[in-house]
């Protein structure tokens, strides 16, 4: 039985009720007891509407599932159903957003953006501090340059490696901060001739920069800085100049890195990417997002046999051209992902039922942010005072304008100022994407981002649409009609409602986080689409993916969409079914294998580990960043497919078992892993087994609810 405390009809786990009396409240300057009577009035209130909104969610895809049984899809009389049960809205008039004071890194710069799980204090830190990255360190570690002719990694320093590293970083100086006359390759010195940037070159020549204004500033002396400052398209770039080391000393120029500004935001996650089922664990996120705001979050880890010690950065200065000091802020601007709508937890209890866990993100991690909301911490996160607050898995308007309601009564509740916590829209739900126009028009006061997540997004688009027939393969779906439309629309949709200046349109995750070459080579499609953020999944991946940033100036990109057409609905709505399902015996193993491997090499961590994202090793040992939006495409395709009789059963079954085995040869030298074979009785495998088998009938096709279920079990939860 799980301890708990009750205040009036809230029964709160103990573990969450010590945090929040003990390590949230203190400082906040709020009343315990006025705290947790308004969270009680703000849950018997809202819990309902909540309640009523996932009932109407059922109901429209139980009428959908109907339709498709008995109708052949044809677009115009499928659109005219879609309008007739509510799904499809009349668009609401146009309209500009009035979000106000929202920090600059969300307003107007474009960069990197880094999604880590809260629950784990390293990976926090490592990404509140990736705002600023080594380029030399991205490129050396990975594999953007190649390891031909010499150059591999080794163990140590290899000097050849090194000199591909520099003649790369150079050409990026070429490109992106031109000299007047010559090469940065061919520089022998940088100094500072009042305000402008003096550069020596081999053959004795002097010059500067093509575009004088993109010199900003320096440290040290005039005559020999110790670093430069540059600034492009709203980043700076840091050039540091140090002829005693190791690097330095074989550069002509003494230079030894260039720091570019990398993640300029970063998404500090309670949802997808961690596995938080109970009070527990809550906490564990809670805390570390209390000290991420409050600025005192530390974690120690070994490193070369010696403790280090990891907080957050402090903000850098340099002397600017004026002879003042400028300051730069030291770390990612950070945003906090709740949970959606869905999802409920036994952290709290009211009235004997589980508590919306949307709704408790809502009232607490306001709370935690309290010290920089008003400002009080040594280094701030916003300087504008708000909160910005991350809402996923919505479905259509109504879901949005519930979302702010929340926000409403929260801040209502804590004596915030009206308008203090800011919603980032997450397009990744058929419903939301067919009605963007509505959504943001639901939340035109504090949107402050939008993106599309193409996995959350394609689960949905194949549980909407499980009875009207058999998917493409997985790697097809981005082929189809509905894809492209959706990627345009949600960025045109955005623009068109005043997001530019304004607030962020981001696009997903590049999963492959060993693969940073190809990240290098076709992400620059992010910006060049209108995006302002894109999502990397490290810090050097940020680093890298900053270089696209440079090369595309998305403002500019984005008044230049302003003057085209967006694609259309008719596209969006069209569904990526399969016209031709002869697919070979090879063909459809080929698939399943793809997918189960895919389903229980991240299950079985989710489960037994309670590790919500992690590299998991594909079927071809290739690392994927894997979390539960790549869990629910994966699950629903198999699900669709049996659906559909593509494959049977015993096809699946025999296909798991034999993926099972090869996820537990993948996990053999982890000393915390349980292999699934040869029992395959346990409560991963089972968990896994029932995504697919019953993909169907899980709502809107999440699997979070089999998830939490199977790993409470696995704690010892019976409910209480």
């Amino acid at each position: 039985m799980t301890a708990r405390i009750q205040k009036g009809k809230l029964a709160i786990a103990k573990e969450l009720y010590d945090f929040i009396e003990n390590e949230a409240l203190p400082g906040s300057g709020l009343n315990s007891e006025t705290y947790w009577k308004n969270f009680e009035q703000v849950v018997v209130d809202l819990s309902p509407k909540n309640k009523a909104l996932l009932a109407k969610r059922d109901d429209i895809q139980a009428k959908i599932d109907e339709w498709h049984r008995n109708n052949k899809f044809e677009l115009g009389a499928y659109k005219a159903f879609l309008t007739e049960i509510g799904y499809l809205l009349p668009e609401v008039e146009d309209f500009q957003i009035t979000t106000e004071n929202v920090d600059e890194e969300i307003a107007v710069l474009a960069g990197s953006q880094l999604v880590v799980p809260v629950r784990n204090a390293r990976y926090c830190l490592n990404a509140a501090n990736a705002r600023w990255g080594s380029l030399y360190d991205a490129l050396y570690g990975f594999d953007v340059i190649p390891e031909d002719g010499g150059a591999e990694k080794g163990k140590g320093y290899n000097p050849v490696r090194g000199e591909k590293v520099i003649a790369f970083a150079k050409n990026f100086l070429n490109e992106t901060f031109p000299l007047a006359t010559g090469s940065h390759a061919d520089v022998t010195q940088y100094a500072v001739d009042g305000k402008k940037l003096a550069v020596s070159l081999k053959d004795g020549s002097t010059t500067t920069l093509a575009n004088e204004a993109q010199f900003v500033g320096f440290n040290g002396d005039a005559s020999a800085p110790k670093e430069i400052i540059l600034l492009n398209n709203g980043l700076h770039v840091i050039v540091e100049v140090d002829a005693t080391s190791p690097i330095g000393q074989a550069d002509a120029a003494g230079v030894k890195d260039l720091v570019l500004e990398a993640a300029v935001t970063t998404i500090q996650d309670l949802e997808d990417s961690i596995a938080a089922v109970d009070a527990e664990e809550k906490v564990e996120g809670y805390r570390n997002w209390l000290g991420l705001m409050k600025g005192t979050l530390s974690e120690s880890i070994e490193k070369n046999g010696k403790t280090v010690t990891r907080t957050l950065n402090k903000d850098r200065t340099y002397t600017d051209l004026s002879g003042g000091v400028t300051k730069l802020h030291g770390r990612s601007l950070m945003l906090l992902r709740n949970v959606g709508h869905l999802m409920t937890n036994p952290a709290i209890l009211v009235d004997g039922a589980e508590i919306y866990e949307g709704i408790m993100d809502a009232l607490i991690t306001p709370l935690l942010t309290f010290a920089d909301i008003k400002g009080e911490n040594e280094n701030r996160n916003s300087r504008k005072g708000s909160m910005y607050i991350v809402k996923p898995k919505m479905h259509g308007p109504e879901e949005v304008a519930f979302a702010v309601e929340l926000f409403e009564r929260s801040e209502q509740a804590l004596g915030l100022p009206a308008k203090t916590l800011k919603i980032g829209i997450m397009d990744e739900e058929r419903r939301t994407s067919v009605n963007l126009k509505n959504c943001i028009a639901a939340a035109k006061d504090r949107t402050i981002f939008i993106n599309t997540g193409f996995m959350d997004r394609t689960g949905d688009e194949i549980h909407t649409f499980m009875e009207a027939g058999p998917f493409v393969r997985k790697t097809e779906v981005k082929a189809q009609t509905w894809f492209p439309a959706y990627e345009n629309r949600n960025v045109m949709i955005g623009l068109q409602a005043g997001l530019s200046g304004k607030a962020q349109i981001g696009k997903g995750m590049w999963p492959k986080p060993d693969m940073l070459l190809d990240m290098y080579n076709t992400k620059i499609e992010h910006p060049e689409a209108g995006a302002s953020c894109a999502w990397v999944p490290s810090p050097s991946g940020a680093v890298i993916h900053a270089i696209h940033y440079h090369q595309c100036n998305v403002s500019e990109r984005q008044k230049e969409l302003l003057e085209t057409e967006a694609l259309s609905l008719d596209d969006l709505l069209t569904p990526p079914l399969a016209t031709n399902t002869n697919w070979t015996a090879e063909e459809k193993t080929k698939e399943l294998e793809n997918n189960l491997q895919g389903i229980l090499g991240y299950v079985v961590r989710w489960v037994d580990l309670g590790v919500g994202c992690s590299k998991v090793p594909d079927i071809n040992n290739v690392g994927l960043m894997e979390d539960r939006a790549t869990l629910r495409i994966s699950s629903q395709h198999v699900a669709n497919w049996l659906r559909h009789g593509v494959v049977t059963k015993e096809q699946v079954e025999e296909v798991m078992q034999r993926m099972a085995k090869i996820v537990d040869e993948q996990n053999a030298n982890d000393p915390l892993y349980t292999p699934m074979a040869p029992n395959f009785n346990g409560y991963a495998y089972q968990a896994a087994y029932d995504l697919v088998f019953e993909g169907g009938e899980q709502p809107s096709g999440y699997t979070e609810p089999l998830l939490h279920a199977a790993r409470l079990k696995l704690k010892g939860y019976t409910g209480d």
